[in-house]
C-alpha cells in the first residue's frame, strides 16, 4: 500500500501540474468563493499555477513595526504551551516536538513548559504562499520525508505515532525574537512544499515559499519568553477555538 500511495501521490502531482488539470479551476474558483481580482493574474497554466496564485501587492500590507509578531500566513491559528511530552496533531498524525524536529539538540531549545508552538492550517480557498515574519539570518534548513514507522499500531491505537508527513524544516536566528523555526508540513510521502529562500539574511514581509495542492500547514516555534501573543488568539485556543488570520496581520508583539 505505501508503493500504492507514492505512486499515486506522484502521478496526481504531476495531474496537477498538466494543462489538462485547468478544467478543475472555475468549480474550485466557483465551490470555496474565490475572488480572482486581487490577485495578480486570474488565467493559469495548470491547476498548481492557479492553487499558488500571487495576490497583489496592495492587498496584503505589511507593518513596518519590528516589535509587531505576523502571521506568515492565511490560517486558522491554535497556540499550544509546549513540553517534551506534548503530543500534537496535525494532518492525522501525532508529533511531539522531538519527532516533529527530528534533531534533538533543536527541541531542547522547545521543549520547557513556556516555549509556544503555533499550528497554522490554511484552508483550500486561503493565499497559500508565506513570508518572513521578521529580520534575521537563516542559520540552517532541512527536509524531512514522510513515512510509517515499523512499530506495533497496536501499543499505539490512540494515536498514530506510525506515520509521518513530509517535513521542511528552517531555523531563524532573528533580530528581535530570538530563535525561530518554521516547520512546513506537506502531505504524507509527497510534501509539495517549496521553499524560495533557504539560506542567508532574510527581510520581515519577503517571501519565503509557497504550498502546492496537498501541502497545508505551518508550524512557528519560538523561545521560551521571546513572544506575546494576543490574548484574544490565547483565549480562543484555551477554550479549543481556532482564530482566523492573514497573510501580514499582527497576532503578538516581541516580550518587553
Amino acid at each position: 500500500p505505501l508503493v500504492k500511495n507514492k505512486f499515486v501521490s506522484h502521478l496526481s502531482g504531476k495531474f496537477m501540474d498538466s494543462s489538462l488539470s485547468k478544467i478543475m479551476i472555475s468549480s474550485f474558483v466557483k465551490k470555496n468563493n474565490i475572488d480572482l481580482s486581487i490577485y495578480e493574474k486570474d488565467k493559469f497554466d495548470s491547476f498548481n499555477d492557479f492553487f499558488t496564485r500571487k495576490i497583489k501587492k496592495n492587498k496584503r500590507p505589511i507593518p513596518k513595526s519590528n516589535n509587531y509578531l505576523l502571521s506568515p500566513c492565511d490560517s486558522k491559528l491554535t497556540y499550544l504551551k509546549i513540553d517534551k511530552n506534548t503530543t500534537f496533531n496535525i494532518k492525522n498524525s501525532t508529533y511531539t516536538i522531538n519527532s516533529i524536529l527530528k534533531n534533538d539538540s533543536l527541541a531542547k531549545k522547545y521543549n520547557k513548559t513556556t516555549a509556544q508552538i503555533i499550528l497554522k492550517w490554511l484552508r483550500q480557498n486561503d493565499y497559500h504562499r508565506y513570508m518572513f515574519i521578521c529580520d534575521g539570518v537563516i542559520t540552517s534548513n532541512y527536509k524531512i520525508k514522510g513515512m510509517f514507522h515499523s512499530v506495533n499500531p497496536v501499543a499505539y491505537k490512540n494515536y498514530e505515532v506510525f506515520k509521518e508527513n513530509t517535513r521542511e524544516c528552517t531555523c531563524i536566528k532573528t533580530n528581535d525574537m530570538g530563535l525561530v523555526t518554521y516547520v512546513e508540513v506537506g502531505a504524507l510521502l509527497v510534501g509539495k512544499i517549496k521553499n524560495i529562500i533557504t539560506t542567508g539574511k532574510i527581510k520581515k514581509g519577503k517571501e519565503k515559499g509557497y504550498f502546492e495542492y496537498g501541502g497545508s500547514t505551518i508550524v512557528l516555534l519560538f523561545e521560551k519568553d521571546k513572544i506575546t501573543l494576543d490574548e484574544e488568539i490565547i483565549n480562543n485556543s484555551l477554550n479549543g477555538f481556532e482564530t482566523y488570520v492573514k497573510y501580514g496581520e499582527k497576532i503578538g508583539e516581541k516580550k518587553k
